[in-house]
């Protein structure tokens, strides 16, 4: 960073995920003048303040950053819980791509991919605390229906012997990492998208499946009742667990929202707001920045 700006002038320094990204970021901007914004966006600070030593680090690039960000008002409640100031917190959500998440005609893509019947989709990490494991077991109690699981992780090999031992495994099917293009397509084609997260900032897979028009069902934890806030958008479960989801399902099938209706509530979170709002940011720390 000190080679770039003796190339040309740095602005400003903008650091995403508060640590150790944004304390490096802080170090590095105080050591060359350079003002610095860190963003919060979920897992540092809805987990790494519980260890003393990234609290300490935390709370010490909050006091001394420029700008304070966060993506969901939950993670603005932790920080000041913590003892930040309020007034240096500026929340600026996330958005969603509305061109490249649409909805498709669902039919020619459940005969290209083989689907029949209801679908449900679990998008994200191979990970314990995206909770594809719930998913999977929730199974048991939905027959008819199946489920497609997107990403890549650890618990892969764990996750499809779980599935042979409940004896759903020919109703699940491991699609591994797949381009934005086919996402688009997976949403379209699913009836809902569940996300059994223990945590999350500010999940995008969310949004991206509602402007796809495909309704959600996620667990009610830190920024999700801010994404899944109407009923258009879906439904919220307050118990992570199987059975949860699998009454969740039941009632979002039983009563599920109008495709055009889930895809126009996506369009209240395109990311003109957020980009705006970080303009505005950017343009008064710039000022502020000294001039070699």
């Amino acid at each position: 960073v000190a080679r770039l700006a003796r190339e040309r002038r740095i602005d400003v320094i903008d650091a995403h995920f508060f640590y150790p990204d944004g304390v490096a970021a802080l170090m590095i901007g105080r050591e060359l003048g350079i003002p610095v914004s860190i963003t919060a966006r979920g897992s540092d600070i809805s987990l790494m303040p519980d260890f003393p030593l990234p609290r300490r680090w935390i709370l010490w690039a909050a006091a001394h950053a420029d700008a304070v960000i966060t993506v969901a008002a939950a993670l603005r409640d932790r920080l000041v819980s913590l003892g930040v100031d309020e007034t240096r917190i500026r929340v600026l959500r996330n958005g969603v791509d509305l061109a490249r998440f649409c909805p498709v005609p669902a039919d020619a893509v459940r005969q290209r991919y083989g689907i029949e019947g209801r679908l449900l989709l679990s998008v994200g990490n191979l990970i314990e605390l995206k909770g594809h494991h719930l998913v999977i077991e929730a199974l048991c109690e939905l027959p008819d229906t199946s489920l497609i699981i997107i990403g890549e992780g650890p618990e892969r090999a764990a996750l499809e012997r779980l599935a042979q031992r409940l004896g759903v495994a020919e109703r699940v099917r491991f699609a591994g990492l797949v381009p934005q293009i086919e996402l688009r397509d997976y949403y379209s084609a699913a009836d809902i998208l569940v996300l059994a997260s223990s945590r999350e900032g500010w999940a995008n897979v969310l949004l991206e499946s509602m402007a796809c028009g495909t309704p959600v069902l996620a667990t009610r934890v830190w920024g999700t009742p801010e994404v899944v806030a109407a009923p258009a958008a879906g439904r919220l479960i307050d118990e992570r667990s199987a059975s949860a989801i699998t009454a969740g399902v039941r009632a979002l099938l039983a009563e599920p929202p109008a495709r055009a209706a889930t895809r126009a509530y996506a369009e209240g979170f395109s990311w003109t707001a957020t980009s705006n709002g970080q303009y505005e940011l950017f343009s008064a720390l710039a000022a502020r920045s000294p001039r070699p």
